[in-house]
């Protein structure tokens, strides 16, 4: 196990054991490769048995009862869990499942041969209760395993350490334990022991999986004086070389013997001749290349995988100038669009823009795009995300930015009521689509709204104009009265009317003054020539007062205009209804004497009959 990872299995080890021997523990510093691997294999079908001297268990290809095991890939057993063997990738990964025997003893017994003499190593396997939560009506009995191991006469035991309780908990967690050991002087063999500390029955069931044995060291880093642990550098910075260090720290060995290796996969690796001191001066290095350091306590085992440790590698990383990016494509927008430029390239490497094909300035930092509205070429260039390593060229990009046809600004037009009126794109070599769906340079309306359309130039780059559309209603008379001498025009809608009473001479106010009595045609139009109404009028003008006092001035009520009838009968009446005045074509006028005398101040009333027509209303008569 790499020494980094021993403090976090330590704690897995104590959550997973609520009792546990001083003696169990992991490798404090480096370890080697695995010299010894049992994972039990996989299949469907449960086997083989243990060789004879493993086990005092009995074997079964079925389910298991106290005191039996089977090599199985499924714990599918009684009520027990139902979980994967350990290993990692295996495909019906089987594991030793032990169904403990009612007495506590030992379970398991193999010689592990191939060791090296007085060395240092480390045991470790997974284990799990198969037993779920709850089980044996909670009082499941705890796994407690007691793992030992003797020199191989069988009669030193070198190390032992127990797992401590291990209660149901439904947990389908593996969870590994470890010794650490040291062989015996002229030996290179030792016995693993595995002991049941609990007896058998309802619960102490497990399954055990992955027995490893590794060669336990000191903990080796590796690193500069100035204490680098990796190198990155460029290719076109030539060959580079580090003198590195060996470091241990002397958890497990009381000497080192040093032999360097170095690879170029981390796969194989192969001795530096020579290179036996815990310093190396690197070769010059022009591809990427890993130094590590084997180191055993004896320079006899030094080179004996079965018996040293290996460092931490020091890398000496060298990154390949990339290609340049590959471009998408030039880019053609139009103005006032934003033009996404696009180059593509590894997914390690990053991408710069600048403005110039060599030097130049950043303009765009670790972004494969560069958005922009400004026409131009544009440089892409590769880098490395680690350090400046960067391509020898760039890549050119071009913005192309299109202009957009020229439109008159928005127009506003008037429309004449019942009328049509044509709207002029005014563009001269482009295609056109108007909001009504034509397709010309001209439309014409007959309705007020908003109007638009839609230029395209030959680069396809587009641009629209309104049209606000506004109606111009006729003048539509409501009432034409006289007041006096003066004539009133009123219509029932409002606009900028103008009006006459011969047809040529118009005038802004609807109020005509001082018109004699007589029939007249009353024209009124709008003063954007939209068209005319008229309506014939007779204006009889009747004096709001008179003054019968004898001085020759408005001495008579006369209506005006009556000449034009062929028949008129004109009366005069006081506020009571009393008949004071009958005349006709020849007597249609009123001195203010009611049988020889004069009547008083007052207003009065009159009633006109002028052939089909009547006139009514009052006066004053004033003294």
């Amino acid at each position: 196990m790499h020494p980094k990872s021993f403090y976090f299995c330590l704690l897995v080890l104590c959550i997973g054991s609520t009792e546990l021997s001083a003696q169990l523990g992991f490798c404090g510093g480096n370890s080697g490769d695995p010299i010894f691997t049992e994972d039990f294999g996989s299949g469907t079908i449960d086997g083989p048995a243990l060789p004879a001297g493993t086990t005092t268990y009995n074997f079964t290809t079925g389910t298991p009862n106290d005191g039996s095991y089977t090599i199985s890939s499924t714990t599918n057993y009684f009520d027990w869990l139902s979980i994967q063997d350990h290993t990692p990738g295996d495909t019906n990964g089987k594991s030793f499942i032990v169904n403990a025997s009612f007495t506590a003893g030992e379970f398991y017994q193999r010689e592990v041969t191939s060791l090296c003499e007085n060395t240092s190593y480390e045991f470790s396997s997974w284990l799990i209760n198969l037993q779920a939560a709850g089980g044996c009506e909670g009082n499941s009995i705890p796994v407690n395993v007691r793992f030992q191991i003797w020199d191989e006469t069988n009669t030193t035991l070198l190390a032992q350490g127990d797992t401590g309780s291990i209660v149901a908990n439904s947990s389908t967690e593996w969870q590994q334990y470890a010794l650490v050991f040291k062989t015996e002087p002229g030996q290179t063999s030792v016995i693993l022991k595995m002991r049941n500390n609990s007896n058998g029955g309802c619960g102490n069931d497990l399954a055990i999986d992955d027995i490893v044995f590794k060669s336990c060291g000191d903990n080796v880093t590796v690193s500069t004086n100035t204490n680098e642990q990796r190198l990155v550098v460029c290719e076109d910075q030539g060959g580079v070389s580090r003198t590195i260090i060996a470091t241990p720290d002397f958890s497990i060995f009381n000497t080192h013997a040093y032999q360097w290796q170095q690879s170029t996969n981390q796969q194989i690796w192969t001795d530096i001749t020579g290179e036996n001191n815990n310093t190396l001066s690197t070769p010059a290095v022009t591809a990427t290349t890993y130094f590590r350091v084997k180191t055993a306590e004896d320079p006899i085992n030094v080179n004996n995988d079965l018996c040293n440790v290996v460092s931490d590698v020091f890398d000496i990383i060298v990154l390949p100038i990339p290609a340049a990016p590959t471009s998408s494509g030039d880019v053609t927008v139009c103005e006032g669009e934003i033009g996404i430029l696009s180059v593509s390239t590894q997914n390690t490497y990053t991408v710069n823009w600048y403005d110039a094909d060599t030097g130049g300035n950043l303009i765009l930092a670790n972004n494969q795009n560069l958005e922009t509205t400004s026409a131009g070429m544009y440089y892409a260039e590769t880098n490395s995300t680690e350090i400046e390593c960067a391509s020898t060229t760039r890549t050119p990009v071009t913005l192309t930015v299109n202009p957009l046809p020229e439109v008159p600004d928005d127009t506003f037009a008037f429309l004449c009521e019942d009328s049509f009126i044509t709207l002029d794109a005014e563009v001269e070599n482009v295609t056109y689509l108007w909001n009504t769906g034509e397709t010309t340079r001209l439309i014409d309306v007959s309705a007020p709204g908003e109007y638009s359309v839609v230029v395209t130039n030959i680069n396809g780059c587009s641009d629209s104009q309104s049209f606000i559309v506004e109606q111009i209603d006729l003048p539509r008379i409501e009432s034409i009265t006289s007041d006096g001498p003066s004539i009133i025009v009123s219509t029932s809608n409002e606009g900028n009317f103008q009006y006459s009473l011969d047809g040529n001479m118009y005038q802004n106010s609807p109020v005509f003054e001082a018109v004699e009595g007589g029939f007249y045609t009353i024209y009124v139009q709008d003063n954007a020539n939209c068209g005319v109404v008229t309506q014939d009028f007779f204006h009889l003008v009747i004096p709001k007062f008179f003054t019968p006092n004898g001085d020759r001035v408005n001495d008579l009520f006369t209506p005006d205009g009556l000449e034009v009838f062929s028949t008129i009968s004109f009366s005069i009446f006081d506020r009571y209804g009393k008949l004071l005045k009958f005349g006709n074509s020849n007597s249609s006028s009123w001195d203010g004497f009611f049988q020889g005398n004069q009547m008083p101040s007052d207003d009065y009333w009159f009633v006109i009959e002028a052939d089909t027509t009547q006139f009514k209303g009052h006066f004053s008569l004033k003294r």
